[in-house]
């Protein structure tokens, strides 16, 4: 299938892409599983609280068992005195499950998200920053031009170097390469940009899912 292909002065031309990323089938309950994983494994819990065996002292009971008229008590490390260990507190990041995804899962949601923008219109394709665009000024020109101002730019090594430093101190704009960006960075910002040879990177990333769509396809029809 073929895209509009755009430089900085607004000249159009297109571009052949495989249809398998920018016409794919949208699986939007795929999508959201992957979002809700992803949004998952960020979440830093760090908070964490002493439990019982953690506190530092001596073991040894704090007074008879019987004969004292008190309650029965153990060491001064139990939850109701004060500072001994916290009962059903936080217990730290090592202790939550991390929500595992394979790699069908994050190609194919990478595809569904990037075959939505394409039809609402979101997906850009510029031709490679082969100059560097040094000032913020000029960067932000650009992007009130195309109406980015929430994007992100998925773009090749040399684009990244031209662009990254005019780019870096723009809110909700991010500048990244084809290796270092998931479904949810797609779905976080309004506007997904490409180069032309961040195009072809992508490609060659997603050849094996081409092949995996049909195997499965060839199976279902046995």
């Amino acid at each position: 299938m073929k895209i509009d292909k755009i430089n900085i002065d607004g000249k159009k031309n297109s571009i052949e892409v495989l249809d398998k990323i920018f016409a794919a089938k949208i699986n939007k309950q795929l999508v959201s599983n992957v979002l809700y994983k992803t949004n998952a494994n960020y979440k830093g819990r760090k908070a964490k609280t002493k439990q019982q065996n953690e506190i530092k002292g001596s073991t040894s009971k704090i007074y008879a068992q019987k004969g004292t008229g008190n309650a029965r008590h153990a060491s001064r490390k139990a939850p109701i005195f004060v500072g001994g260990g916290v009962a059903h507190g936080p217990k730290g990041e090592s202790k939550y499950k991390t929500r595992r995804l394979n790699k069908s899962e994050k190609k194919l949601s990478i595809a569904s998200i990037l075959t939505e923008k394409n039809k609402g219109s979101n997906l850009i394709i510029f031709d490679d920053f082969e100059k560097k665009i040094l000032k913020t000024k000029e960067m932000n020109q650009i992007l009130i031009k195309f109406e980015a101002k929430n994007s992100i730019f998925i773009v090749d090594k040399k684009s990244r170097e031209n662009i990254y430093k005019s780019a870096r101190n723009i809110p909700n704009v991010k500048i990244t390469d084809t290796n270092h960006f998931s479904a949810f960075d797609l779905a976080k910002y309004k506007k997904i940009i490409f180069t032309v040879t961040s195009i072809k990177e992508l490609e060659k990333r997603f050849i094996w899912l081409i092949k995996f769509i049909y195997m499965t396809k060839f199976f279902h029809q046995l």
